[in-house]
This record gives C-alpha cells, sequence and structure tokens, in this order.
C-alpha cells in the first residue's frame, strides 16, 4: 500500500462510501443525491470511528471539476430557446419566489445574528429549489403530467438560469465587500454581454464544426471534443473573472441547440454522473456533525422559514398569473425544499472565504431534512386547499379562481411579434459590432501597429473595422421593416405609422452612434468630421444591395444553426 499516492487511496475511499450508500438508499428508495452526502460524512475527517481521506485538497480539485461537469450537463438539458417559449406565468412565478426568498434567507440570517456575507448567501442558498427532488418525486408519484407539474418544471429551469446570475452577483459582492447598485449592475450586463456574445459565436461555429466532422466523429471522439469546447469554454470563462462552472454551463447550452446534442448528453452522463457522486461526497466531508448538533436552533429556523417562504411566495406568484389558487398550492408544496445550487453556493462562499465554516453543514442539514419531507408535501396541497375554499367566503374564491386570459386584438399581436423579433435582433447586432470594436482595438491594432504604424496603421484599422460592423449597421436599421407584421401595421395607418417611424429613427440613430464609437476608436477628430462620416456610412450601408444579400446571408447561417434540430424532425 505504501506506494500507492493518497490520491488514488482517498478516492477508492469515496467511491467504496459512495457505492454502498449508494446501493443503500436506492434500496431505501430515496434520493441519492442524499446517500452522497451520508457518504462524504463517513469518509470525511470528522468521523474517526471510520476510515478517512488523507489529502482533502485533492478531493476539492475533484470537486471543482463535478460542479464543472454538473453545470455542463445542466446547459446540454437546456435551451436559451426555451426562454423566449416561456410563457409570462413561468417568469412572474420564478421571479416572485426568487426575490421573496432571498428576503426570507437574509432575515433568517440576520435573527440568528450571523455576519452579513452569511446572511447574503444563505439568501441565494434557500431561493433554489431542488430540479432533482421534484423531478423524482413527480415520477414515483404520477404526477408529472399534471398542468401545475409543468409550470414547476419550467419555473426550475428559470430558477437554474437565475441561480448562475447569483451567483456572479455574489462572487463580486464577495470579492468587493460591498452592495454598490452600480458594480452589481455592471457585473451583471457584463454577464449578460458574454452570454449572448459566446452563445452568437458558438452558434455560428460549433454546429459548422460539428457538421463538417460528422462523419469522423465516434463515441470516443465526440466525447473528446466536446469536453475540449466545454473546458475551452471554462477557461474563456475564468479569463474574464467569470466562475469556470459559469463557462460550462454556456458551452453545454450552445451543444444543446446541435444535432449532436442527443448523443454528446449520453456521452457525458456516466463521466457528469462519476464527477458529481464526488463533489457530493466532498459536500458531505465538509459537514460536522457536532456542528449540526451546536446549530440545531438555526437549522429548524430556516426549515421554517423555507416551508413558509416557499409556501406565501410560490403561491402569491401563481395567482398573480391567473392560474388559481388550487394550482398555486399544488405549485408551492411541491417546491419547499433546497437542493444542487444551494451546495454549489455554499462551496463558492467557502473557496472565496467569505462564510462562516458552520454555513455549510447548516444547509447541508437542511437540505437532507426539507428533501424528506417533499414528497408529504406534497401530498398536503389538496387538502390545505379543500380546507381554505371551504373556510373563505364565495368572494374569496371567485377572486381566487382560475381567469381567462383575455384576447388580444390583431394589432396587438402583431406589435408583440414585432418588437420582440426586432428587439432580439438589435440586442444580437449590437454585441457582435461591441465585441468587433474590442476586438480590432485590442488585439488586432497593436498587432499591425507593429508592421504599419503611424497614421496609416490606424486607417487601415478603421477600413477594416468600418467592412467588419457596416452589414451589421444596416441590419439594425433595416431589422423587420419589410416583415409582414410590420407591413400590416404600416397599412393600418394612423398612430400605428408614427410609432414604426419612431422604430426605425431611434434603429438609425443607434446605427450612427455605434459607427461613430467606430471611428473614434482610432480618430478623435472633431464631433461634426465624425459624424458626417458616420451618417455617409450608415446611409451607403441601408441603400447597398451587397449588404442585404450579406446580412441575408449572416442571418439564414445562424438560423438554420440555431434551429437545426427542428429542421431535421421535419
Amino acid at each position: 500500500m505504501s506506494h500507492l499516492e493518497p490520491m488514488i487511496m482517498d478516492l477508492a475511499l469515496i467511491l467504496m462510501c459512495a457505492g454502498a450508500m449508494t446501493l443503500l438508499f436506492k434500496w431505501m428508495k430515496q434520493p441519492l443525491v442524499l446517500g452522497y452526502i451520508v457518504a462524504g460524512i463517513l469518509a470525511g475527517p470528522h468521523l474517526s470511528i471510520t476510515p478517512t481521506v488523507v489529502d482533502t485538497e485533492n478531493v476539492k480539485m475533484w470537486s471543482d471539476i463535478g460542479v464543472i461537469f454538473l453545470l455542463f450537463a445542466l446547459g446540454l438539458e437546456f435551451s436559451f430557446k426555451k426562454i423566449f417559449k416561456m410563457g409570462s406565468a413561468t417568469i412572474i412565478t420564478a421571479v416572485t419566489i426568487v426575490m421573496g426568498m432571498i428576503v426570507v434567507g437574509v432575515t433568517v440570517g440576520s435573527i440568528c445574528g450571523w455576519s452579513r456575507m452569511d446572511c447574503l448567501f444563505l439568501g441565494g442558498m434557500v431561493a433554489m429549489s431542488s430540479t432533482t427532488i421534484i423531478f423524482k418525486a413527480y415520477t414515483d408519484m404520477g404526477l408529472r403530467e399534471q398542468p401545475f407539474a409543468q409550470l414547476v418544471l419550467s419555473v426550475l429551469i428559470l430558477e437554474d438560469i437565475i441561480a448562475i446570475v447569483l451567483m456572479v452577483i455574489l462572487s463580486t459582492v464577495a470579492v468587493s465587500g460591498d452592495l454598490e447598485g452600480m458594480q452589481l449592475v455592471g457585473s451583471i450586463s457584463k454577464m449578460a454581454f458574454f452570454i449572448l456574445l459566446w452563445f452568437i459565436v458558438g452558434i455560428f461555429i460549433v454546429p459548422l464544426l460539428l457538421r463538417k466532422v460528422r462523419k469522423l466523429m465516434s463515441d470516443e471522439t465526440m466525447l473528446v471534443v466536446s469536453l475540449g469546447l466545454c473546458f475551452t469554454m471554462v477557461v474563456a470563462a475564468a479569463s474574464v473573472d467569470f466562475s469556470p462552472a459559469f463557462g460550462a454551463f454556456v458551452m453545454g447550452s450552445i451543444l444543446a441547440e446541435t444535432l449532436e446534442a442527443e448523443r454528446i448528453h449520453k456521452l457525458v452522463t456516466p463521466v457528469k454522473d462519476l464527477f458529481g457522486a464526488i463533489f457530493f461526497v466532498s459536500v458531505g466531508m465538509m459537514v460536522d456533525p457536532m456542528m449540526i448538533v451546536e446549530y440545531w436552533l438555526p437549522i429548524l429556523i430556516i426549515i421554517a422559514g423555507i416551508v413558509v417562504g416557499q409556501l406565501v411566495f410560490g403561491t402569491l406568484g401563481v395567482i398573480l398569473t391567473g392560474k388559481g389558487l388550487k394550482v398555486a398550492l399544488q405549485s408551492s408544496f411541491s417546491l419547499t425544499q433546497i437542493g444542487e445550487f444551494a451546495f454549489i453556493i455554499a462551496g463558492l462562499g467557502t473557496s472565496l472565504g467569505v462564510t462562516s465554516d458552520f454555513l455549510y453543514p447548516v444547509v447541508v442539514a437542511v437540505s437532507v431534512i426539507t428533501t424528506f419531507i417533499t414528497p408529504y408535501m406534497m401530498r398536503l396541497a389538496l387538502p390545505t386547499y379543500d380546507f381554505l375554499h371551504g373556510l373563505f367566503p364565495v368572494k374569496v374564491n371567485k377572486l381566487l379562481a382560475p381567469k381567462e386570459r383575455a384576447l388580444t386584438s390583431r394589432e396587438t399581436q402583431h406589435w408583440h411579434y414585432l418588437l420582440k423579433r426586432m428587439c432580439t435582433k438589435v440586442v444580437i447586432y449590437v454585441i457582435v459590432i461591441v465585441a468587433t470594436n474590442t476586438i480590432m482595438a485590442e488585439v488586432v491594432a497593436p498587432y499591425l501597429y507593429e508592421f504599419i504604424p503611424g497614421v496609416w496603421g490606424k486607417v487601415i484599422c478603421t477600413l477594416i473595422l468600418l467592412v467588419l460592423i457596416t452589414p451589421f449597421l444596416r441590419a439594425i436599421v433595416m431589422t423587420q421593416n419589410r416583415s409582414v407584421a410590420f407591413l400590416t401595421l404600416w397599412v393600418v395607418g394612423g398612430l400605428h405609422k408614427v410609432k414604426l417611424a419612431a422604430t426605425v429613427l431611434i434603429r438609425f440613430m443607434l446605427a450612427l452612434y455605434l459607427a461613430m464609437s467606430a471611428v473614434w476608436l482610432f480618430f478623435q477628430w472633431s464631433i461634426i468630421v465624425i459624424l458626417a462620416v458616420a451618417t455617409a456610412l450608415v446611409v451607403i450601408a441601408i441603400m447597398s444591395k451587397d449588404m442585404k444579400q450579406q446580412t441575408d446571408y449572416f442571418e439564414k447561417i445562424f438560423l438554420n444553426n440555431l434551429n437545426e434540430r427542428e429542421i431535421e424532425n421535419l
């Protein structure tokens, strides 16, 4: 045994404990995640009656890789298009729950007398329910096809996205030590910019790459290539000061739009399960049973806060969407637990060194208990509804009954469609132009100046940049101007014409500003000169048929890549 590395010995102990506990918990019909946590407690350094790991640093490294694989797999199951297809009910419910539960977490932490950082991280931990636990409970109880179950699962998808945003916000607050509003806005804006930029570039490149080499892709090479893409994005995320797991999620969501998504998910799942098990075992290893005994009262307070908070804000969120009290209670009673993201956020606080040592084991204990009570809470939903329905007067029951959606006019539908498409495309083109400007100024220009210094180097950089962004300037101004919705509203006339003209003018001014910014990067001339150059550029772009063909070509490639799974299934 002496010749074996401690890493191998630790891995053997972790996997044996994990294997034994998963068999036990499978036999008990309990979530395997809880088995991994118990295995971690047994293999951890806090129990002297069982063998313990030798080098916890190696385990931490594996657990970090486990988080990367977990979020990569989550991204593979997620699609950015799902956000656009989600109705207002999902968004209203998820935002109401998350915002309300963050307040609950911060309040509970303050009642317990914890530090501000502990309270903030606790708010983030209790805001997210467990997708894994709820999905399993619905499957076991035969509820997955129920209308409220579909709403809850949609809410959970959106909560996972919000959790990624919360991780970025909490990291920013932890590093700066401040809750300054503008700094948080800047961090969120930066995150949104890079998400959209990576997604746009990824949709252009990755599906084309996979199509070109499809005949060469055995299962082995597909696994290696997909993991290579995953860790490339992990490095990219780390290089701009984001969590590595954030990059893994983005690449997973890009690959989710490709024809190979299901195959990649199938190949990655065993690897994800292995490192995910190590991650959850590492969670258990950080739990000190004596600390749980010491903090039994805060644990009970947090559990009460989660149950009451989810019932209040979950019910309120669903009622605000007009779904009625019955669906609201069935939904809220399903959400009374915390899950995987609580551990990830807790690990983030620990790795940054901003949370107290007791917070991790406390949250694990809360997760275990709330997971066990989830099926019983689900069964209480209908009896609670029957009790309240009999208790409330007729007027209140009528107020809490499901509301029928009012039919919108044809013109309103056209406006909704038009503004949604117009805003989406304009945001994409603006991000492409800003990214192109940044790359040209920070990467290409310094390199080019070594060979062509002085004014001529600036002239060449400016010309290259303007050639690259001109098609997108045209697209900003002209997008949707010849769509059926635009032309229909234009024919109706009246105030619709004024509004449509205003949208064109606003987009023209935006394109003008972006063109001026591109010129200003290399030539700080007077505003009048730059304005004249930019105006001429935008007008030429609008009038040019070649520019139209280029933008149409780019849009066609992007949309074909984005929708290739749907196109393949036609």
